[in-house]
This record gives structure tokens, sequence and C-alpha cells, in this order.
């Protein structure tokens, strides 16, 4: 089933699907800002193998990632790569790469 906003990709799939055991080790602060009707900004906090969600802005974030609502929602629904996305300009961030891709690999994006 697709999700249809990033809201509720982040506030109902991402917690159920978020797996601890592949963020062992992992301590970070990730800000979201998605742009568009349905966009708005959160921040993935991940610390202790857990995953904390909130909405808003934080200051100095390890990582930030732009996407567009559209592009976002084609990312977590499976019909657009990370990658992809990244390399057509779709996902933009600032901050660490290598956070990037285990953020990837954690499915977070």
């Amino acid at each position: 089933m697709d999700v249809s906003t990033p809201e509720e990709f982040l506030d109902k799939v991402l917690p159920e699907s978020f797996d601890a055991e592949k963020a062992a080790g992992l301590s970070a602060v990730v800000q979201l800002k998605i742009s568009g009707d349905t966009g708005g900004q959160w921040v993935l906090t991940i610390k202790d193998q857990k995953l904390l969600v909130s909405e808003g802005a934080v200051e100095r974030p390890d990582i930030t990632l732009v996407m567009k609502d559209k592009d976002y929602m084609n990312l977590v629904n499976g019909k657009l790569s990370g990658q992809k996305a990244f390399m057509t300009g779709k996902l933009k961030f600032k901050g660490d790469m290598n956070l990037g891709i285990k953020l990837q690999a954690l499915g977070l994006i």
C-alpha cells in the first residue's frame, strides 16, 4: 500500500518499519525539508537504536535532506531510488555523505 503524504509516512510507516538492529552504533540528527502542498519540516533523531520523529527544525542537524513532496512520495513508495533521486537533482542534501549512505541502508531515504 502506498502512502500519500510525507506526514503519513513519517508518523505511521517509518516508526513501524525502523530496524533498530541496523541502527546499532549510529547517532544522528536528520533534518527533512519537504516542499509542496503536503510538505513540511521534520527532524529524525536516531540514538541508542531508537528513532524519534518530530515536526519542526533544528539548528545544527548532522544532515539536511531537501525534496519536493511528490518526489519524496515516489522515493518512500519505492518508485524512485535514493541514488537516482540524488543524481537527477530531486534529492539535495547538506552534510555528511557517509551518513546519507547509512540512512539509505536503514530505509530512511
